[in-house]
């Protein structure tokens, strides 16, 4: 004779029971859930621009006008420090030319010459294939960041003395970064047309590009789907010098 607890079918109408509540449970939760929102839509409110939900664009578009602000302050100062560290450093004439060329090739101080400007830009919005290629998906209508750092490479492997990316300088620890299709650079953010200007021989920059393999791909995009791509040689252009921070940042072992 057995009882209830010794039948094999205790157990299993027990751990069913506990199933079928806890199911219930969640089926209440997610309806109320669903009430709620209906109920909020129903008031009108629009669920895609609430201002009490701060957009991610918005905050990188503030953070970036602040750096941008920071980056004039700082230039300001840092002016007048050169300037009172002038009057009388005690250097000679020798140590002060050395000085001058160390900053030339930082990227400190602003440069004139030939130059050449290069204007990458998405595709339109309406952008479909050309006859004999395939329809594009939509990575194949953007500016990527492998595309500005083909374009900044070629001008240095072309003998740019200094390479301008929208309105900043760049210099050996800057980095050209992409973040869907905005760029970030320096602190600040950018949105296309993308211009990177180049100081140097108008004729070497120019071959330079042509002869980069990763621009040859590039121009592939530009016949199928319509990426924008400008080439424009100026007479004479200045480069302002580089005014943001050139303190590095480095990782330190944790004690």
């Amino acid at each position: 004779m057995s009882n209830s607890a010794d039948s094999p079918e205790g157990p299993a109408r027990r751990t069913s029971a506990w199933a079928v509540r806890g199911l219930t449970a969640a089926v209440f939760a997610l309806a109320g859930l669903i009430f709620v929102t209906s109920a909020n839509a129903a008031k009108g409110t629009d669920l895609r621009s609430d201002s009490s939900l701060l957009k991610l664009s918005d905050l990188i578009r503030q953070r970036s006008e602040k750096n941008a602000g920071l980056n004039d302050s700082a230039a300001a100062v840092r002016a007048d420090i050169d300037a009172l560290a002038q009057r009388d450093d005690g250097s000679t004439e020798a140590e002060d030319a050395k000085l001058k060329a160390l900053e030339k090739t930082a990227g400190t101080t602003e440069i004139t010459g030939g130059a050449v400007s290069v204007t990458l830009n998405d595709a339109p919005p309406d952008a479909t294939a050309n006859p004999g290629y395939p329809e594009p998906q939509p990575n194949d209508l953007v500016i990527h960041q492998q595309d500005l750092q083909a374009v900044v490479n070629a001008l240095w492997q072309g003998g740019a003395r200094g390479i301008q990316v929208m309105d900043q300088r760049l210099i050996s620890t800057s980095a050209v970064r992409c973040v869907g299709n905005t760029l970030i650079l320096q602190g600040r953010v950018y949105s296309p047309p993308y211009k990177v200007t180049a100081v140097g021989d108008p004729g070497r920059l120019k071959q330079a590009l042509n002869d980069s393999t990763a621009i040859q791909n590039y121009q592939l995009y530009v016949k199928a789907y319509g990426l924008g791509w400008k080439v424009d040689e100026n007479e004479s252009v200045t480069l302002p010098g580089y005014s943001g921070t050139v303190d590095l940042h480095y990782a330190q072992p944790v004690k």
